[in-house]
């Protein structure tokens, strides 16, 4: 497959070029650090974000929301179906 972009670096503000389903947790962090979430399911997400700030928001289902997340909390997350995009 062709890709017309692959000379260009990736940004914070370029579309997101990866991926990974994520499982809230009490005691481990993401593999990756996120650029935005995505929720399939409504709820409050209890996250760290890069700076180690904790906030618990509520995100509606269907929406990318670009946040820089380390760790998505099992203890106050009520969302599902949570993707963190990089």
């Amino acid at each position: 497959m062709s890709d017309k972009y692959s000379q260009f670096t990736h940004g914070l503000n370029s579309p997101p070029y990866g991926g990974f389903d994520i499982t809230p947790s009490d005691a481990t962090d993401l593999s990756t650090v996120t650029r935005a979430l995505n929720v399939g399911v409504s709820g409050d997400v209890h996250v760290t974000l890069l700076d180690d700030s904790e906030a618990t928001l509520f995100l509606q289902a269907g929406g990318i929301f670009p946040l820089r997340v380390k760790r998505v909390w099992a203890t106050g997350t009520s969302a599902g179906a949570l993707v963190g995009l990089y």
